[in-house]
């Protein structure tokens, strides 16, 4: 029985070590002489060959099946439970109608295709004629597809360490894991860079064990091929790319004298350089739009120390909370599964040490670790964990190595005992199984949250905006797809140039408006369609058109969004101080304008704040005119320069807020100037005389007692 339960993996002998096969006269001989043609192929033959494969289609179909008539159930329609599919759908109708990664006609490229290569598998569809949501066929079809495909490459990995049974209980794992039928529903490229991730390790790892005979050009171009498409996936698919480096100049192709084998590992380079060049000849920049907004390496509140700790604690939201299976996780994951998930991740180089597998194990290894890349994002827990979710199968992998290890240590104490791995691999995927019907009802919901929020708007805003409105979006998918109307992406994934200010802060963008209001107001929006406390710039917000709200769900930004006018009335009534100025503005740094920041080496890091700090503040006057200025809070320290009149006397007026009140000291070229209290409310405003300078000169106001925000400085000579 133990026989059966394990067959297919090498048995292992006292020192842990495989004992080797020997070939039969069949095979050696064609090992040996490659021009000896194969026999025929008997029907039986290729039925035993795609018999395994019916199990993996049926548990597929089965789960694409239940899966689509929920949401169709739910929604009424085809629909998807994340905005962000809509965007994909929305590049793949420009490539169809023949327009290079443009977001919408009349427009060039842009960089907010996180994947190159979905949308343009699903192109063809949309040319053939499934438009509006007849696309999401398509979209399910391939993602249930590249499910299939996913578990049967699991499989295939983990027999080689845990042999068949255990192999096999590895792929039902990925199966009946929720985070994968939740993808492959989402319209996502989630399960197509799975896919490709373990077809690239499998490459590898036979391209490894296999003898110098075996490795043939054709299965060179392979893996080349696989590392050219795993960055077209994702970003994160440079990680096929490494391992086809790895393994080509480890294990080297003997191409002859005059060209060394390792060269051609070079050629696997190519794939993480094709997606980033393309950015740099069509947008300027090598980086793409989301890498900008999501990343937290190059963010500005995000240097050193603050850095790290930000990674650090991303670090142990996922080992205390989404490994154990709570909160973000817990549709997936059993609660209290960090224990299994350490044990299985353990279990992998373990087992490939006892089969003979090192390569093998070591690429499963590194994917499996790979899961921690996303904790540098900003969005780590975004979108149902979709970041993380890509690397999971190698956990699955090790669930079945996990069973290989318990089985052989059964056997020492009897030898049928051996049967307990499979059984405890396959009871672990069981458990995970177990999840499946939560997971499936949360796409259902999500799905139904995004057509009756996302997609309703969408529609309604083809109905009833003019033909030439132009609406800013924070949710830039279904909304743009549906409308057919020119867009303004606020987050700055679909509109170039906008992606540093969402970063930087509501402060920031309200100060880049004011910019484009006086340089190129043709650009900026004649509507919004939004959450308010998102867009967070309330004074650009005018007239309520319609909102739609979903209160059951939780895969949306707010229950509520809503559609307004456009108002750019309030725009510039904070540039000038309050009390009329006698004399000259010499020079003024806008505090929250990126640009002016920029000209006076303002320097946000040293003084602490966040995005959500960086903020629109407004003040009434006794009139009852309503001004409108950008700024930082949560500021302990200023650092900046100005340029101050070289002859005479000046004042520096520095408009300051302060929740709770604080106290400053002003420096001028670090001469201290003078002490100030900043009472709590809005708006302060605060003269300081600044004696003669020799022009430029480094200002620094530093917190005494308490947080204070910063929204303008000017120099004053009178």
């Amino acid at each position: 029985m133990f026989a059966r339960a394990n067959a297919g993996c090498q048995p292992f002998g006292r020192a842990g070590l495989p004992a080797r096969a020997v070939p039969c006269e069949a095979s050696l001989a064609r090992v040996t002489d490659s021009t000896q043609p194969r026999p025929a192929e008997k029907p039986d033959d290729r039925l035993a060959r795609w018999l395994p494969f019916v199990p993996v289609v049926l548990a597929t179909a089965w789960l694409a099946r239940v899966t689509t008539r929920n949401v169709l159930a739910k929604a009424g329609e085809p629909a998807v439970p994340l905005d962000d599919a809509y965007i994909h759908f929305q590049y793949a109708r420009s490539l169809a109608e023949g327009r290079f990664f443009a977001f919408q006609a009349g427009e060039g490229y842009t960089s907010g295709a996180t994947s190159l290569l979905w949308p343009a598998m699903l192109a063809p569809f949309y040319a053939v004629g499934l438009r509006d949501t007849a696309i999401i066929w398509a979209a399910w079809g391939l993602g249930f597809l590249f499910l299939g495909l996913l578990a049967w490459e699991t499989t295939a990995l983990a027999r080689k360490l845990a042999g068949d049974a255990c192999g096999y209980a590895a792929g039902a794992a990925t199966l009946g894991f929720g985070g994968y039928t939740w993808f492959a529903a989402s319209g996502m490229e989630v399960t197509l860079l799975a896919y490709l991730l373990a077809r690239t390790a499998r490459g590898c790892a036979e391209w490894a064990e296999g003898s110098a005979h075996e490795r043939t050009r054709g299965r060179a171009r392979t893996l080349l091929a696989l590392s050219l498409l795993g960055p077209l996936a994702r970003p994160e698919g440079t990680l096929a790319s490494a391992m086809v480096l790895l393994t080509l100049a480890a294990f080297p192709l003997e191409l002859g004298k005059r060209l060394p084998g390792r060269a051609l590992a070079a050629l696997a380079l190519l794939g993480p350089l094709v997606p980033p060049l393309i950015n740099r000849v069509l947008t300027g920049h090598f980086s793409t739009t989301t890498t900008q907004v999501k990343w937290l390496v190059g963010n500005p509140y995000y240097a050193g120390p603050a850095l790290w700790g930000a990674i650090r604690a991303n670090l142990d939201i996922f080992y205390r909370t989404l490994m154990d299976g709570r909160e973000w996780s817990a549709i997936f994951l059993p609660q209290g599964s960090q224990p299994v998930m350490l044990a299985s991740l353990v279990a992998i180089p373990v087992a490939g040490a006892r089969a003979g597998k090192r390569y093998r194990a070591l690429l499963v290894l590194l994917i499996a670790l790979a899961m921690l890349t996303p904790t540098t994002y900003l969005s780590f827990l975004w979108n149902r964990l979709r970041y993380l979710w890509p690397f999971a199968f190698a956990w699955c992998v090790g669930i079945g190595c996990l069973g290989r290890l318990i089985g052989d240590l059964l056997a020492t104490f009897r030898p049928r005992y051996a049967l307990g791995g499979p059984v405890v691999a396959g009871g672990l995927a069981g458990m995970l199984a177990h999840h499946l019907s939560w997971t499936i009802d949360d796409v259902s919901q999500s799905s139904y949250a995004i057509h009756n929020q996302q997609v309703k708007l969408g529609r309604w805003a083809r109905e009833w905006l003019p033909a030439d409105a132009r609406v800013g979006l924070n949710d830039t998918g279904a909304i743009a797809y549906f409308s057919g109307r020119r867009t303004f992406d606020v987050v700055g994934l679909t509109t170039p140039e906008e992606a540093r200010y969402w970063v930087a802060g509501a402060g920031s963008r309200f100060e880049h408006y004011e910019r484009l209001h006086r340089e190129s107001p043709a650009r900026l929006p004649t509507h919004f369609i939004v959450y308010p406390h998102w867009m967070a710039v309330e004074p650009v917000l005018g007239k309520e058109l319609t909102r739609a709200t979903v209160r059951e769900q939780s895969i949306l930004g707010g229950p509520t969004m809503i559609a307004y006018e456009a108002r750019w009335d309030r725009l510039h009534t904070g540039e000038l101080p309050l009390e009329p100025i006698v004399g000259e503005v010499v020079d003024a740094l806008d505090v929250a304008d990126l640009e002016s920041e920029a000209a006076h080496g303002y320097d946000v890091a040293v003084g602490g704040g966040t995005d959500a700090a960086c903020r629109v503040s407004t003040h009434t006057d006794p009139d009852e005119r309503v001004r409108a200025d950008g700024g930082r809070g949560g500021r302990v320290r200023d650092r900046f320069r100005l340029t101050f009149p070289a002859s005479k006397p000046a004042t520096l007026v520095a408009r300051w807020s302060s929740e709770e009140g604080a106290t400053v000291t002003v420096d001028v070229d670090g001469t201290r100037l003078e002490r100030v209290s900043i009472p709590p409310g809005a708006w302060t405003e605060r003269r300081v005389d600044v004696p003669p300078q020799r022009g430029p000169a480094e200002v620094e106001v530093a917190s005494v007692d308490g947080a204070f925000g910063s929204l303008h400085y000017w120099v004053i000579a009178e």
